[in-house]
């Protein structure tokens, strides 16, 4: 737990000095990887996060998908608990926990059989083991919804030799970067 904690430390002070700039531009070539996939392709609907503090960016990966025709649900925290629930505009969100966008009360959860999963993390390595936040929500999520594939979205300076992980951590399908493909 020490060496994780001390990942995420250096991970977040990394990101606080790359330029939003940077950030945009590595953010739209992530995007234009993601939705070559086979994996987004064939599905209909994308659970997607709303990016936060410096995280890839998934405004254009969520307006892509809307204009494909793909149905798009984004996570509401509720306790210890993770829900992903559909939106058609961003203005039905409204922040939530820890200041992320979340959707607003009332929407309708999300039920696609054949969804893919855009994962966040903190840190990954060439495996696709991955270090969140620490809350464990996308981990406990992905354990009681096995059948949906994941593709993380990282920047390639999150991505290290290795890390430290844990029977309970899930690895993504996939790991997109702007430089790399993992699988």
């Amino acid at each position: 737990m020490e060496r994780k904690k001390s990942i995420r430390k250096r991970i977040f002070q990394l990101r606080e000095g790359v330029p939003q700039s940077e950030i945009q531009e590595s953010s739209r070539e992530i995007m234009h990887q993601i939705t070559g996939l086979s994996l987004w392709q064939k599905a209909s609907c994308i659970y997607a996060y709303m990016d936060f503090n410096k995280e890839v960016m998934t405004r254009e990966l969520i307006e892509t998908a809307w204009t494909q025709g793909k149905r798009v649900a984004v996570p509401r925290v509720q306790g210890k608990e993770m829900h992903f629930y559909f939106i058609t505009e961003f203005n039905q969100c409204e922040p939530g926990v820890f200041g992320i966008a979340e959707p607003k009360e009332g929407l309708p959860e999300a039920d696609c059989e054949d969804a893919l999963i855009i994962v966040p993390g903190v840190a990954f390595d060439c495996d696709r083991h991955r270090i969140g936040y620490g809350g464990g929500y996308y981990d406990r999520y992905l354990s009681v919804h096995k059948n949906h594939p994941t593709a993380a979205a990282a920047f390639s300076w999150q991505v290290l030799e290795n890390i430290p992980c844990e029977p309970t951590d899930i690895r993504p399908d996939c790991l997109i970067t702007e430089q790399n493909i993992y699988k």
